[in-house]
């Protein structure tokens, strides 16, 4: 398990429909400057007046009026309870634990397979789909087992898929072997996945044979398998019929033809005695599919806790509200007295 924290803070109002009331602003300041006329009194002459020197406070007649505004609009966003919403996320994940079991054998040297149209080894073909596939899986520890003639770990457990594509890259035909132990496969990757704790162990073996050598049968290499609760994925790769493969002569490279051997029997056994399925693949895209969807059955589970933090801010408001009504209050009964 795997457990990760985000932390992420947000402005909100807790009561948003009090901000309603800004709407009326606006005709408050039209009605004071355009409409609103206050009382005056009547001079015989204004002579004298017009010599006056004019004072600032002319030029700031309007000033108590937009405090109230002011005052106005900072009660509004008070009362409407602005917060900081701080979430605190804790996402806990439980990965699936994944031994890719590759086969490396003589037969995988077998062009009957395409990439873009070019024909290519069945072990190309397999390294960019599984390649594809090991990105995807982000919260999932995967290992690397490779089998011929002998079962050798390439890459135990690990969550850096970036080591794991290179040991996927550098898989090399005949590497263990021209034959296939499809048993000390299976065997060597429950070794790898029965003594970890987790709820979910998968095995994806790929082969286009079937078992021609080691001391482990199949059938009880998948009863040990089933007895630890590990999932096997049986993938069978490659086409029917006569396999051309590329051989070197003194005339440079030729095809040459052999029989597909696969034993679609032992592998479609392996996958139902352990809960998994079988697959058969004749093309890179039937591949690819395959292991899209054995991603989408062997999901990791991702768990989220979320817990909210609220900090009210509407002091921050009142107190400049309270500020600029006092002021107003002083200005209109000291400086900006209206007499009448």
């Amino acid at each position: 398990d795997s457990g990760e924290k985000i932390m992420s803070g947000v402005f909100q109002f807790s009561d948003p429909l009090f901000l309603l009331i800004l709407v009326l602003i606006p005709f408050l300041v039209y009605y004071e400057l355009k409409i609103k006329k206050y009382p005056s009194l009547k001079f015989s002459n204004i002579d004298n007046l017009k010599i006056v020197r004019k004072e600032r406070k002319i030029n700031f007649k309007n000033l108590p009026f937009f405090l109230r505004i002011l005052t106005i609009i900072f009660f509004t966003l008070a009362l409407a309870r602005p917060q900081e919403v701080r979430s605190n996320a804790e996402v806990i994940s439980e990965g699936v634990n994944t031994i890719l079991s590759i086969d490396t054998s003589g037969s995988m040297a077998a062009v009957d397979l395409k990439i873009n149209d070019e024909r290519v080894t069945r072990l190309e073909v397999v390294k960019k789909v599984v390649s594809d596939f090991v990105a995807k899986r982000v919260n999932d520890p995967t290992g690397l087992v490779v089998f011929g003639t002998d079962a050798f770990t390439q890459c135990p457990l690990t969550l850096d898929r970036n080591i794991l594509t290179q040991f996927i890259n550098s898989l090399e035909i005949g590497m263990a072997g021209d034959s296939t132990a499809i048993g000390s496969a299976i065997g060597l990757a429950v070794t790898r996945l029965k003594d970890v704790e987790a709820k979910s162990k998968v095995i994806i073996l790929l082969t286009d044979g079937s078992n021609t050598a080691g001391k482990v049968l199949p059938d009880k290499a998948t009863e040990i398998a089933a007895g630890y609760g590990i999932k096997i994925y049986t993938v069978g790769v490659g086409t029917t019929g006569r396999i051309p493969f590329v051989q070197n002569s003194v005339f440079g490279p030729q095809i040459v033809y052999g029989e597909a051997d696969l034993d679609e029997k032992t592998l479609q056994m392996i996958a139902f005695k352990t809960g998994g399925k079988y697959y058969r693949a004749k093309n890179i895209e039937e591949l690819k599919s395959i292991y899209d969807d054995i991603d989408k059955l062997e999901k990791s589970q991702i768990k989220v806790k979320n817990y909210m933090e609220y900090k009210e801010l509407f002091i921050w408001f009142l107190l400049p509200a309270l500020f600029f009504m006092g002021l107003e209050i002083i200005l209109r009964n000291t400086r900006f007295l209206r007499i009448p």
